[in-house]
C-alpha cells in the first residue's frame, strides 16, 4: 500500500506540473523557457528519488535486495525496454520503411515483432531459471554453471560490448533531446542529459534505477499516448488508434499513387536523378573534378568581388568554396554517398516502399524484383530472429528479474512487462500512419513561406532529422523535396497535431525518460562486468563489500564518459545501433545460456569455443559489410552479403554458428564427471539439471 501511495502521488504531482506549464503557456509562457523547466523538473523527480534511495549494501546495489513486487518490476522492465529506439524511432521506422521495409532494411513491423517474441523467450527459457541461481549479473551465470576463469571473462567482455554499443545510442538520444529542450549544442545537450543519468544510478544502483524506472515509465506512457491520441480524434474522431488506424491506410494508398504520378513530383525526381549523374561523372576522375570545382570557386569569388557585389553572396561562394573536399580519397568518399543519395531520392516516393505493401520487389515478376522480393523476406525473418533472441540475451534486461522475491515473480514480472510494453508498441504503427496521412494530406502542397515552424526549428538542431529543399523552385512543397528522419517522427508528432507546445515538451521528457532509463541499466551493467565479474581492484586489496560498490560507482562514471565522447560523433541512426546490439547479445550469450540450462553435457571448453564463434562471425560480419569499410578495401558496397542479409541482422549467422560449436566442443572435451555443477545452488532450487 505504500508503494501505491507513493506512486499515485506521483502521477498527481505529474498531473499538477503539466496543468500549471499549460496555464503558463496560455498566460504567455516564452516556448524557450518550457522545455528547460520541463527537463529540469523531471531530471530533479529522478535525482531525488537516486539520493533517497543511496545505499553501499551490494544486495540492494546490485538487485535492489531482491524484494520489488511483480508489478512494480514489469513496470520497470517495460521502461528499461522502452529505449529511445522503442520511443524515438519504432514509429519513424515504420514512417519511412512501412510495415515490410525497403530492400536494404526490415520494416517497423520486424521491430514490433521480434522485440515482443523475444520477452516471450525470456519468460519460457531464461528469466525463472537464471532467478532460481540467486545471482547478480548475467556472467554469473556462466561463471556458475561451467566453472573456471574463461567463460565469466568472456561473458564479461561481451556484456560490455554489447551494452556499450546499446548506451551509445541512449546517450545520443538524450542528448538529441536535451538540445531541442533546451536549445543548447548537441554536445552540450549530451553533458545535461548525462548528469541525469548519473544522478539516477551513481549513488543507488539497481535500488534507485528500479523506482526511477517506474517514474519514468509513467512519464513516457503518457508522452506517447496523448499525441497519437490527439491525432486520431483529429482525423478519425476517435482517441482510439491502434483501433482504430486502419482507416487511413486505403487512404494513403490513394494518395501514394496521386503523388507516384503528379507532374511536380516527376520534376523534383528528374531533378534529383541529374544530381546524381553529376555527380557519378566526378566519380570517373576524381582528382581532376576536384581540381575543376576548386579552380571554379576561386575564380566566382574574385569575379564577385571585381563585380562589387554583396557581402552574403561573396560569403555564400566562400563558404562552397570551404566546403569543398580537402583531397581526392575525401571527395571519392563524399561524391559517393552524394550520388547514392540522389540516386535514392529520384525514385518515386523519394525511395520509401509503399506503406501497405507485405513486402518489396514482384515473387511473379523480373528476375531483379524475384531477387528483391526474396531478400526483402529473408531480411524481414533475419531481424525478428535476432531481436527475439538478443532480447533473450541482453544483459541489463536479464539482470532485472534477479530483483524479485522468487521464480514464481519473476515469471509474473514477464507477463506485467508485456502488458506495460504492448501498451506502447500497439500504438506505434498506428502513429507512423496517422503521421504520414498528416504529411501526405495537409503539408504536402503548402506553400513554402507557410510552412510550419516546427520544421525549421528541429532542422537547426540536426540537418538529418529534417531537410526541406526547394528543389524544382516553385514555391510549393513537395513530397519529394522533404526529408525526415526516423528519429523526429514522434518527438515533433505533437506539433504537426497542432497540440500546445507543453506536450511537445511532455513528449521530450517522455524520450528523455526512456533513453535514461535504459541507459541508466546499460551503465550498472558495464561498470558490474568491470569491478563484479572482472574481479578489478582486488590486486589492489580492494575486497570489502562496500569498497567494491564504491569501485562500480566509479566505474559507472568513467563509462558513462566514454560514451558520451562516442555519442557527441553522430556514429549513426539510434534503431541501427541498438539493433547491432541484439545481435551481438543473442550470438554473445543464448546459446550458451540456453545448452548449459537445458543440456547436462554443455563442458566449459564447449561453451568458450562457442562464444567466441559465434560472436565472432557476427562481428566479422557487420564489419566486413560496414559501408566505410567496404569502401577503404575498395570492395562493392553490397557485394559480400551472404542471402542478402543485412549487418544488423548477422546474428542469425552467429547464433547457429555458437549452438554446433557448442555441441561439438562438449562432445570433443566433455568436462570431467567431478568438475560439472560443482557450485552448490540453494536448497529449494526448482531446476535439479542446474
Amino acid at each position: 500500500m505504500r508503494l501505491h501511495r507513493n506512486v499515485l502521488i506521483f502521477i498527481l504531482l505529474l498531473l499538477c506540473l503539466m496543468s500549471v506549464m499549460g496555464w503558463a503557456e496560455h498566460q504567455g509562457l516564452s516556448r524557450n523557457l518550457i522545455g528547460p523547466i520541463f527537463l529540469f523538473s523531471t531530471v530533479m523527480i529522478y535525482a531525488l528519488i537516486g539520493i533517497f534511495s543511496r545505499t553501499t549494501n551490494a544486495d540492494e546495489y546490485y538487485v535492489a535486495g531482491r524484494r520489488i513486487p511483480a508489478f512494480y518490476n514489469g513496470m520497470a522492465t517495460a521502461a528499461d525496454w522502452m529505449s529511445a529506439a522503442s520511443f524515438i524511432s519504432l514509429a519513424g521506422a515504420l514512417y519511412l520503411q512501412g510495415f515490410s521495409g525497403s530492400a536494404g532494411q526490415a520494416g517497423g513491423l520486424a521491430y514490433v515483432m521480434g522485440w515482443t517474441g523475444g520477452f516471450c523467450l525470456v519468460g519460457l527459457l531464461i528469466a525463472p531459471h537464471l532467478r532460481a541461481m540467486n545471482l547478480y549479473t548475467l556472467p554469473d551465470f556462466f561463471s556458475q554453471r561451467f566453472g573456471g576463469r574463461w567463460p565469466r571473462l568472456l561473458a564479461a567482455w561481451s556484456a560490455i560490448l554489447c551494452s556499450f554499443t546499446y548506451v551509445v545510442a541512449q546517450i545520443y538520444g538524450i542528448g538529441l533531446i536535451a538540445s531541442r529542450l533546451t536549445g543548447v549544442q548537441f554536445e552540450i545537450g549530451i553533458l545535461l542529459g548525462l548528469g541525469g543519468v548519473l544522478l539516477c544510478s551513481f549513488l543507488g544502483g539497481m535500488r534507485a534505477i528500479t523506482w526511477t524506472q517506474v517514474a519514468q515509465y509513467i512519464i513516457l506512457l503518457m508522452a506517447f499516448l496523448i499525441p497519437v491520441s490527439w491525432l486520431a480524434y483529429k482525423q478519425l474522431g476517435t482517441p482510439w488508434a491502434p483501433l482504430a488506424y486502419g482507416a487511413q491506410l486505403s487512404k494513403i494508398a490513394e494518395l501514394e499513387q496521386k503523388l507516384i504520378a503528379d507532374p511536380s513530383e516527376i520534376a523534383v525526381r528528374q531533378t534529383y536523378l541529374k544530381r546524381a549523374e553529376a555527380f557519378k561523372a566526378r566519380l570517373e576522375n576524381v582528382e581532376q573534378a576536384l581540381s575543376r570545382e576548386r579552380n571554379d570557386l576561386e575564380q566566382k569569388v574574385r569575379d564577385l568581388k571585381l563585380q562589387n557585389a554583396e557581402f552574403s553572396l561573396v560569403a555564400q561562394a566562400r563558404r562552397e568554396l570551404l566546403a569543398l573536399p580537402k583531397d581526392a580519397a575525401t571527395a571519392k568518399e563524399v561524391w559517393q554517398k552524394a550520388m547514392q543519395d540522389n540516386y535514392e531520392r529520384s525514385k518515386p516516393l523519394s525511395g520509401m516502399p509503399l506503406h501497405g505493401k507485405a513486402f518489396q520487389g514482384n515473387s511473379d515478376g523480373t528476375p531483379q524484383e524475384q531477387e528483391l522480393f526474396n531478400h526483402s523476406r529473408i531480411n524481414f525473418v533475419a531481424l525478428i530472429f535476432c531481436l527475439m533472441v538478443g532480447t533473450a540475451g541482453l544483459p541489463h534486461l536479464l539482470t532485472r528479474f534477479y530483483t524479485v522475491p522468487n521464480e514464481s515473480e519473476a515469471r509474473l514480472s514477464v507477463a506485467w512487462s508485456l502488458l506495460f510494453i504492448a501498451i506502447l508498441y500497439l500504438s506505434a504503427p498506428a502513429l507512423a500512419v496517422l503521421v504520414k496521412f498528416e504529411v501526405m494530406n495537409n503539408l504536402v502542397g503548402s506553400p513554402f513561406a507557410e510552412l510550419p515552424h516546427w520544421l525549421a526549428q528541429w532542422s537547426r538542431v540536426d540537418s538529418a532529422l529534417v531537410e526541406v529543399i526547394d528543389v524544382n523552385l516553385d514555391g510549393v512543397l513537395q513530397f519529394s523535396e522533404l526529408r525526415l528522419g526516423a528519429d523526429v517522427i514522434m518527438l515533433a508528432s505533437p506539433e504537426m497535431a497542432g497540440l500546445p507546445y507543453v506536450i511537445s515538451g511532455l513528449v521530450a521528457a517522455g524520450g528523455f525518460a526512456a533513453a535514461l532509463s535504459t541507459a541508466d541499466g546499460l551503465l550498472l551493467t558495464i561498470s558490474n562486468a568491470f569491478v563484479h565479474d572482472m574481479r578489478l581492484g582486488r590486486k589492489n586489496g580492494v575486497e570489502t563489500e562496500e569498497g567494491r560498490v564504491i569501485l562500480s560507482k566509479f566505474a559507472l562514471l568513467a563509462v558513462a564518459m566514454c560514451a558520451a565522447l562516442v555519442a557527441a560523433w553522430k556514429p549513426g541512426e539510434i534503431l541501427a545501433l541498438v539493433s547491432a546490439s541484439f545481435s551481438l547479445a543473442a550470438s554473445a550469450f543464448f546459446p550458451g545460456m540456453v545448452m548449459g540450462i537445458f543440456w547436462k553435457g554443455a563442458s566449459r571448453r564447449g561453451a568458450v569455443f562457442g562464444m567466441i564463434t559465434g560472436l565472432g562471425v557476427t562481428l566479422l560480419y557487420m564489419v566486413l559489410n560496414a559501408p566505410t569499410v567496404r569502401s577503404a578495401l575498395g570492395w562493392q558496397p553490397t557485394g559480400g552479403l551472404f542471402f542478402g542479409i543485412q549487418p544488423i541482422s548477422a546474428g542469425i549467422l552467429g547464433v547457429p554458428v555458437g549452438f554446433m560449436t557448442i555441441w561439438l566442443g562438449s562432445l570433443l572435451w566433455p568436462d570431467p564427471p567431478e568438475a560439472a555443477f560443482s557450485t552448490p545452488l540453494p536448497a529449494d532450487n526448482p531446476y535439479p539439471g542446474l
